[in-house]
C-alpha cells in the first residue's frame, strides 16, 4: 500500500515537470506533436523504471557509508558516497544507449522524429533527479525505487503528452500573437498546468 501511495504521489503531487521543473529542455523542444511527445515520454518512463532500482542497488550495496560491510568487517568504515553522481550517470548513460538501439531497430520513424533528444535522455535531469531523490529520501527497498520511478516517469509522460496535445490544438484553432508563438505560449501553458497540478497537494496520500 505504501508503494502504491508513493506511485500515485509521484505522478500528481511530486510531478517531475510541474513540481520540480526537471527535464524541461526536452519537454519544451519535443512537445510539438503528440506522437513524438508520447514516444519520448515512454522512453523516459522506461529509463526511470530501469535506472532507479539499479542505482538503488548500487547505492545500497556499494556507495552508502558502510555498504561494503558484506565484503568483510574491515570495510565497515568505507564511504564511497562521493562517487554517487558519477556512477549514477554512468548507469543512466549505459541504459540510454540500450534504449536508443532498441528504438532505432523497432521504430525507426520515432527514432528519426526524436533526433538528438533520444541520446540526450542520458543527461535528462529528470532521470538523474529521480536517482538523487532516491538517495536523498533513503528509499528502503528496491520496490520503493521501482514505484517512485514508474510514478515519476508516468507523470513526465502525462505532462509532455498533455502539453503536446494543447499545442497541436492551439496551432490549428487559435490566433496566438506573433511574440508568443512557440516557446512563449508553451511557457505560459506550462505555468497554468503547474498551477492546476497544485490542486493535488490537498489530497492526503
Amino acid at each position: 500500500m505504501e508503494n502504491f501511495n508513493l506511485f500515485i504521489r509521484s505522478i500528481f503531487v511530486d510531478n517531475m515537470i510541474f513540481a520540480y521543473f526537471l527535464g524541461m529542455c526536452s519537454f519544451l523542444a519535443v512537445s510539438k506533436n503528440v506522437k513524438t511527445a508520447f514516444g519520448l515520454g515512454v522512453a523516459v518512463t522506461f529509463m526511470l523504471v530501469i535506472t532507479l532500482p539499479l542505482n538503488w542497488l548500487l547505492n545500497h550495496y556499494v556507495l552508502s557509508p558502510g555498504a561494503l560491510v558484506w565484503l568483510g568487517p574491515e570495510y565497515a568504515d568505507v564511504d564511497l558516497s562521493f562517487l554517487s553522481l558519477i556512477l549514477f550517470i554512468a548507469v543512466i548513460a549505459s541504459m540510454t544507449q540500450l534504449v536508443e538501439m532498441v528504438v532505432e531497430k523497432f521504430t525507426p520513424s520515432l527514432y528519426n522524429s526524436l533526433g538528438i533528444f533520444l541520446p540526450l535522455i542520458a543527461v535528462n535531469c529528470a532521470i538523474l533527479g529521480g536517482s538523487l531523490f532516491m538517495q536523498q529520501r533513503g528509499f528502503q527497498s528496491v520496490m520503493t525505487a521501482v514505484s517512485a520511478g514508474a510514478g515519476w516517469g508516468i507523470g513526465w509522460l502525462l505532462a509532455i503528452t498533455a502539453i503536446a496535445a494543447i499545442r497541436e490544438r492551439i496551432a490549428q484553432y487559435s490566433q496566438v500573437p506573433a511574440a508568443l508563438r512557440g516557446i512563449g505560449i508553451t511557457f505560459i501553458l506550462t505555468a497554468l498546468m503547474g498551477i492546476a497540478f497544485m490542486s493535488f497537494l490537498g489530497i492526503k496520500i
